[in-house]
């Protein structure tokens, strides 16, 4: 258990050092979205996918990072989001966007696929041969 403490911090360490303020606020960002906001409403099932695909990506971005290091690699940590963000747009009434809950999932919607964008180039550099640091 100790390692695995030893290994988010210094995962959170790496993440300082490599990434510029803004993308540290963009991190904030996805966090509040998709680890925060979704406590007030674990009685949905949106909730609980958000949470569990948050969980299951962060254990995938722990195994790379461990292997890795901190490389564009990474987002592949968020590749469930590739299933979640469809699934979400489907769920959501667009004409109704008057609810905490449904500005929430639009938020996520948004957040997850600008995010995703950002993954896919991140990933195609890494195979491409960029193995520097992703910042």
């Amino acid at each position: 258990m100790l390692s695995l403490v030893t290994l988010q911090v210094d995962f959170i360490r790496a993440m300082a050092a490599n990434l510029a303020a803004p993308w540290r606020a963009w991190v904030g960002a996805l966090l509040a979205a998709n680890l925060v906001a979704p406590l007030f409403f674990l009685e949905t099932i949106e909730a609980r996918l958000v949470l569990a695909a948050l969980f299951i990506g962060a254990a995938i971005q722990m195994i790379i990072f461990k292997r890795r290091g901190w490389v564009r690699l990474l987002g592949l940590g968020h590749i469930l989001w590739l299933a979640m963000v469809p699934w979400l747009v489907m769920r959501l009434d667009w004409a109704a966007l008057d609810t905490p809950f449904s500005q929430w999932m639009a938020a996520v919607i948004a957040l997850n696929a600008a995010s995703l964008v950002i993954d896919i180039v991140d990933v195609f550099r890494y195979f491409a041969g960029e193995r520097t640091s992703a910042s």
